[in-house]
């Protein structure tokens, strides 16, 4: 691999945050971030990106079968969601803390 995809970009969204996909085949699907991936730059989002896993048949789970997974998504594809909303996230500080705040609203989140 080269050097650009290796490169880690900062987000400012966190685990816990509700988000919406802002493109891609899930547009318009909410969710919230359950894990991020940050060399892959991408997040796992509860109930969204959906993929169907075979199972092979083990010890522990003797049929095998078929399974439902959350796939990744990159995380230029999501935003973070208020009041029904796609949302820019900024930073600014506040009693010397640095917190985050809707740039719609200017509310804190």
């Amino acid at each position: 691999m080269n050097k650009l995809n290796n490169k880690i970009s900062k987000t400012k969204l966190k685990v816990g945050d509700s988000i919406i996909v802002i493109s891609g085949d899930h547009k318009g699907e909410k969710g919230s971030i359950t894990k991020f991936f940050n060399k892959k730059n991408s997040v796992i989002v509860e109930g969204v990106n959906l993929v169907t896993k075979h199972n092979k048949p083990s010890a522990s789970n003797p049929k095998g079968g078929i399974s439902k997974k959350e796939a990744p998504v990159h995380i230029s594809n999501v935003m973070f969601v208020e009041d029904e909303k796609a949302v820019k996230i900024g930073y600014k500080f506040v009693d010397n803390k640095k917190v985050r705040y809707s740039k719609r609203s200017n509310n804190e989140v």
